[in-house]
């Protein structure tokens, strides 16, 4: 929930705390999400910019690069990034975190392209795609560029610890994820492969953002990018495979369900948004195939639709008691997560 000016002045019109308290815990609040992200005109330009010139040099990398050849390219990227790790360590000092994370995520961007353009000078790329094409097309040989920037994303994020540089990092295990079918499948499109490992890469991914969840749970949100693109590569996965079961659909939309109660429990709209996605799809199927031009199905739908709601009635009314009990029996580590959402 956030805390705002007209929400602690109705707590001073309710008698809960005193003018003077709002006035000073206002101050406390403010103080303590200094430098941290905020949807406001400055943090917009901050990330604005710093996608621009992250974009710069991956999305929208031409041709043109490819003419300095290899080591050109190696020798313009270490400049940029010198100046990328600079403008990390004065805005860092001046306490501009959000400027520095950016900065620094933009050092960790830049990677690939070093790698690509030492793989150039040095005569050893194994055919003609450029640069460009490493955000496009899935190749095995892009490996060595996402090893090399998790490696890399790795040890800015263990030097800097800004949230923000997990963004890289959880977009190259996504790549890295789809790259490795290719390799699997001896670069042939093998669909049915591509939709599994996707499905079950995504899974480690939700896995080791659960993880750093738990190890950060006091510190800042590092899982989140990792969440994101882990989601996606599950879900994403689960819902290409095809099946003419009407139970294996019906799983599908149980573990879309499931989905919707970890995004609330965990307060992770990214699990909630796509588990609904997916379950609007089997009401969609069971609208299109099985009931078509039922009278009955629009009318059960309604009331089902009625019951979930009488039933987040009773679990408002009950929470926090049900709520105190359950967590009695999870670990302290996990307990410790889900009381600082």
């Amino acid at each position: 929930m956030k805390v705002t000016k007209n929400s602690l002045q109705e707590a001073v019109k309710s008698n809960i705390i005193t003018s003077v308290q709002a006035e000073q815990l206002l101050l406390f609040l403010k103080n303590q999400s200094a430098g941290g992200p905020v949807f406001d005109l400055t943090h917009v330009l901050y990330y604005f910019g710093g996608l621009i010139a992250i974009s710069a040099m991956t999305l929208f990398m031409n041709l043109g690069w490819e003419t300095f050849g290899g080591w050109g390219i190696v020798v313009i990227s270490l400049i940029y990034a010198g100046i990328g790790i600079k403008l990390t360590n004065v805005f860092g000092k001046k306490g501009y975190k959000v400027p520095a994370g950016i900065c620094a995520t933009f050092v960790v961007a830049l990677t690939p392209l070093v790698l690509y353009g030492l793989q150039q000078g040095l005569g050893v790329w194994p055919d003609e795609t450029a640069y460009r094409d490493y955000h496009r097309y899935i190749k095995w040989h892009w490996l060595y560029m996402e090893l090399g920037t998790l490696a890399v994303g790795s040890i800015v994020v263990w030097k800097y610890r800004y949230p923000f540089l997990v963004m890289p990092i959880a977009v190259t295990l996504w790549y890295l994820s789809m790259d490795v079918t290719a390799m699997l499948s001896g670069g042939d499109y093998d669909w049915a492969l591509r939709k599994l490992v996707s499905m079950y890469s995504g899974l480690l991914m939700i896995g080791l953002a659960f993880w750093i969840d738990i190890r950060s749970r006091k510190t800042a949100d590092y899982a989140f990018w990792i969440y994101i693109f882990g989601v996606m590569a599950f879900w994403g996965g689960m819902s290409l495979l095809s099946s003419d079961s009407e139970l294996s659909k019906f799983i599908y939309f149980c573990i879309n369900i499931f989905m919707i109660g970890i995004g609330a429990l965990l307060v992770r709209r990214v699990f909630v948004v796509f588990g609904a996605l997916g379950s609007c799809g089997y009401v969609g199927h069971l609208a299109s195939s099985l009931f078509n031009n039922s009278w009955l199905f629009p009318i059960s739908l309604t009331v089902i639709g009625l019951l979930v709601i009488y039933l987040g009635i009773l679990w408002q009314k009950h929470e926090r008691a049900i709520t105190e009990k359950s967590r009695k029996f999870l670990p302290t580590q996990i307990r410790e997560l889900l009381e600082s959402k």
